[in-house]
């Protein structure tokens, strides 16, 4: 199958993963409405909005830049009647839109808590309600979270409570909106990388430089994307995806190419369960 003239909501679409997914469907002909706060450079992070319109327009896609605060029911709302208007529909939504801090109870402010809950678990179900509507009239309507299993281990919370709190609750829209529109056909997965992505969050918040070096690119995960959204949408949802894995039992054999550095050993990431083994010949850590 291919994406060719499907219409994809993206949050968060400006830079990392969230670009990376949008870009791959963009190769196959899709329209991408690149809903993003991100409307002027920011000081340290490259991407706008309307310089990934520009990418995606070169990669061979149609893009509709549109200034969203996930926070925000109306400018929610608004930009999804602007994509309807604009190429006719919402074949797929994807939640990528995050904010991220690993702190723990005392060292996280209210402010912050609210940020990450706002953005992460109401952002997330906003913004799939109000696409919903329109995902009921599609061919093959998916929406994907970029978020993890619910593997409810004390260590995924212990240290950052406030964070896995905020991205638990975009899985539980995935849990609970899987099963409540399993009659209409709308897909509802969730998709989470085994090792660190070398995105801004890695390089400002997390790990620095080095960090990046031991993690794969985002292309693996807009592959892995991709992949989910060629599945039949009614077959296919409930799911919560490790993008290695789930590739592996697509037939991808080759998982080097994803490596930023392929002389420096993956660093894991958080949320995979004890339980998920990694594909033959992946070494983690």
């Amino acid at each position: 199958m291919s994406l060719q003239g499907k219409t994809l909501f993206v949050t968060g679409a400006s830079r990392g993963i969230g670009l990376a997914i949008a870009l791959r469907a963009a190769r196959d002909g899709a329209n991408i409405a690149i809903a993003a706060k991100t409307a002027e450079p920011h000081k340290h992070l490259p991407g706008t909005i309307y310089s990934a319109a520009k990418e995606i327009e070169a990669a061979g896609g149609k893009a509709l830049p549109l200034i969203v605060d996930v926070r925000d029911e109306a400018s929610v709302y608004e930009a999804v009647e602007k994509t309807v208007a604009a190429f006719g529909g919402i074949d797929i939504c994807v939640n990528n839109a995050s904010a991220i801090q690993l702190t723990g109870t005392l060292q996280t402010d209210m402010k912050r808590y609210d940020l990450m809950n706002e953005v992460n678990a109401r952002g997330t179900y906003l913004t799939s309600k109000a696409c919903i509507p329109h995902l009921k009239n599609a061919a093959n309507p998916h929406v994907l979270m970029l978020s993890p299993p619910l593997d409810m281990s004390p260590r995924w919370f212990e240290g950052h409570v406030a964070y896995t709190m905020a991205k638990f609750g975009m899985s539980m829209c995935v849990l609970g909106m899987a099963s409540e529109f399993k009659a209409d056909g709308i897909a509802f997965n969730a998709l989470w990388p085994r090792t660190g992505i070398a995105t801004a969050a890695i390089q400002f918040a997390l790990a620095g430089d080095d960090g990046m070096k031991q993690c794969r690119t985002v292309e693996i995960m807009a592959d892995a994307a991709h992949a989910i959204f060629e599945k039949p949408a009614r077959d296919f949802t409930g799911n919560f995806l490790i993008d290695d894995s789930f590739l592996y039992a697509e037939g991808e054999r080759d998982f080097d190419k994803y490596r930023v550095d392929p002389t420096t050993r993956l660093m894991p990431d958080f949320f995979v369960p004890a339980d998920s083994v990694p594909p033959p010949g992946v070494v983690i850590g």
